[in-house]
């Protein structure tokens, strides 16, 4: 009787999502991403475009033929669930701007080309990682962003009623009075542009300037850099948590292992004694 082994190959599908996904492929990609970017960088530079302009959009065609191939064949692979993955849609998005024509009234998104760049992001882990924390901190940050908005319609409407006759540029309206404080928040000129001229005319404004720049800047602004640490600190304690669910997963596995073994000796070795104890005793019966 002749046994026939059969094995299975993997489809086509498996195949390509597997090339796909290679490293070698990954770096290859990579790679493309950063002369695409040194690339789109050159066309803003004329002199240089006078002289190389057909061979730089040459190569940039090149590349986004590649990219265009490589999001079909990871839509293949995938299929639906594409879609799913953020990072893919991303792609999708990002190689689909490039390819609208270059005039008409879409003419204006060609411009979005740079976004390509971008890309990097999702090859790049350690990118990824601060993007998902970014991601996750939109909650906390949209929360400090709803009492910053706050503080600054309050501000905003006194500094109108105070200093609006005096400085109607600056202060004349509730959207000119919103803009100047955007650029005190900032820091930007605001002792010598701003405070010290208004407090040539009103002294005690110190009393607004500086409690404004100690909530607005020092306190505000650090809630969000805490916020978004504290995303990121809770990416990494879930890394290391899963790493080491994992670590037990597979001693447990191991030990389980270990005790199967042991009790598959245990039972050979009570096979391999049972017959020398029956032989025994007969030799036993027998001189009697």
């Amino acid at each position: 009787m002749s046994s026939e082994v059969v094995v299975q190959l993997p489809s086509m599908q498996q195949r390509i999502k597997a090339f796909v996904e290679h490293n070698t492929v990954q770096r290859f990609l990579l790679a493309l991403i950063l002369l695409n970017a040194v690339t789109l960088g050159l066309e803003t530079m004329p002199a240089l475009m006078a002289w190389a302009g057909p061979a730089i959009h040459l190569l940039d065609k090149a590349i986004l033929t590649v990219f265009v191939l490589e999001i079909l064949l990871r839509l293949y692979a995938h299929r639906l669930a594409f879609f799913k993955d953020a990072w893919s849609l991303f792609d999708f998005v990002v190689v689909g701007i490039a390819l609208l024509p270059a005039s008409g009234p879409f003419s204006v998104l060609r411009a979005l080309r740079v976004l390509r760049v971008l890309r990097v992001l999702t090859f790049v882990p350690s990118m990824r990682k601060i993007v998902g924390a970014l991601v996750q901190s939109l909650n906390g940050m949209l929360s400090i962003a709803m009492v910053l908005g706050l503080v600054y319609y309050v501000a905003a409407v006194m500094v109108t009623k105070l200093f609006g006759e005096a400085f109607p540029d600056w202060f004349g309206s509730l959207g000119a009075s919103l803009y100047t404080l955007f650029q005190v928040m900032t820091l930007e000129s605001w002792s010598m542009g701003i405070a010290r001229p208004v407090m040539e005319q009103f002294p005690y404004a110190w009393l607004f300037f500086v409690p404004f720049i100690l909530i607005a800047t020092f306190t505000m602004l650090n809630l969000f850099i805490a916020v978004i640490v504290n995303a990121v600190q809770s990416m990494h304690d879930e890394e290391h948590q899963a790493e080491h669910d994992a670590e037990q997963a597979t001693q447990q596995q191991l030990l389980a292992q270990m005790q199967q073994l042991q009790q598959e000796l245990s039972l050979l070795r009570s096979q391999l004694q049972a017959p020398a104890a029956a032989s025994v005793t007969v030799k036993s019966s027998t001189a009697e």
